[in-house]
């Protein structure tokens, strides 16, 4: 019809608990009695969570999921899995984890700032609080999809140092790019060694450069 809208949201289905049990109970072929027996539950827990009057705990139903070789699962709206966060993830000098809502991201990254910086040892990793900069943070960098993972150098100390040879390189690249390029034509030549093969024959290397009679060149007089 015209001017209708058409909605193209994808829905999400709420998760059958009576259905999962009985799904459950069907393929261990197993009374609501012998299946509350085999979880150590009460034979009332099971029937009034079967019958839509009561929820699970999670952790009984994974149990009875593990009984026919099946487990819980997160799906998104088009069906497909999606995994936990990650265990080995960074963690704050506590060794507790960081908020889940929240990214973590190295502390010298505009994080590590203000006069508190002169009292407190400088963390590895850190997160920001406030959402509106975690949020153009993620306008410009897209969404992560887990807090990121220590790696080898992480320590303040070991990145200062890594910039530091960044730094170093590339002023050594455009140096070589700029020479290169010809820019540097200009410049006098450095000195140039001239003297004949006399000099070293009698020049044993034990002391002050020695030069035959006649050498043109006397590289190491002032």
């Amino acid at each position: 019809m015209p001017g209708r809208r058409v909605s193209h949201c994808r829905c999400v289905l709420a998760f059958d608990l009576p259905g999962s049990l009985r799904r459950i109970r069907r393929a261990a072929d197993l009374s609501q009695r012998e299946l509350a027996r085999a979880l150590d539950v009460s034979k009332s827990l099971v029937g009034a969570a079967e019958s839509g009057s009561s929820g699970l705990d999670v952790r009984v139903l994974d149990r009875a999921a593990a009984l026919v070789g099946m487990r819980l699962a997160l799906l998104d709206a088009a069906g497909t899995e999606v995994a936990g966060m990650a265990e080995d993830t960074v963690r704050d000098m506590g060794g507790r984890r960081f908020p889940a809502h929240l990214d973590t991201r190295y502390s010298d990254e505009h994080w590590w700032h203000g006069p508190h910086r002169y009292s407190r040892y400088q963390p590895w990793y850190t997160f920001d609080r406030d959402r509106r900069m975690r949020d153009l943070y993620r306008a410009r960098d897209g969404v992560p999809t887990d807090h990121q993972l220590p790696q080898p150098g992480d320590s303040p100390r070991e990145r200062a140092e890594q910039r530091r040879w960044a730094l170093l390189r590339a002023r050594a690249e455009e140096r070589e790019r700029r020479f290169l390029a010809g820019e540097f034509a200009h410049v006098r030549e450095s000195f140039v060694c001239t003297c004949p093969a006399a000099c070293d024959e009698l020049d044993d290397r034990s002391g002050r450069p020695v030069h035959a009679a006649g050498c043109p060149c006397n590289c190491d007089l002032a």
